[in-house]
């Protein structure tokens, strides 16, 4: 529930009848993703080119050991990771979203980034783009136009009325 309390079945002792009661769980948000990269100012160079800001690094500002970097929607953290990197082994990846997909990637581009083609799924028709960071993590760049939009919320509340 979005204000934090959740029932909680209890048996009475007295009547021995089941009451619920709210109870505040403790809850966490704000879910920053870390990366261990091989050069955390590589990483922040890369990353403002999606339109990251830098708001916080810890180190030598030439070689910095963390940093933090905010976007829309959310923030990512770096960290100089103490073993070398194996690019393609990288355990996840990263979605973004951008209201302008051919732009951004023209700006990839321009910049001598490696970037895919404009793909058109069927469950982001407006299009989407990827990219390998410095360090081997997989970006995906997603244009979530209207239509995508108004299909997921349809289908959103068509599958919470399924649960619930």
């Amino acid at each position: 529930m979005s204000s934090g309390y959740a029932p909680e079945r209890l048996r009475g002792t007295t009547a021995q009848k089941e009451c619920t009661i709210f109870a505040m769980i403790p809850k966490a948000a704000y879910i920053t993703p870390m990366l261990r990269v091989a050069d955390v100012r590589r990483s922040i160079n890369f990353y403002r080119l999606l339109g990251l800001e830098l708001m916080d690094y810890e180190g030598d500002p030439t070689c910095p050991s963390w940093a933090r970097m905010h976007s829309e929607g959310g923030d990512l953290m770096f960290l100089l990771a103490e073993t070398a990197i194996q690019g393609d082994k990288q355990p996840f990846f990263l979605y973004l979203y951008t209201n302008d997909l051919t732009a951004l990637r023209e700006h990839l581009l321009a910049n001598g980034v490696n970037v895919s083609e404009i793909q058109r799924h069927a469950y982001m028709q407006s299009g989407e783009i990827s990219v390998s960071d410095p360090d081997g993590y997989g970006v995906f760049v997603g244009q979530w136009g209207t239509a995508e939009h108004q299909r997921w919320e349809r289908d959103r509340r068509e599958r919470l009325a399924r649960i619930a």
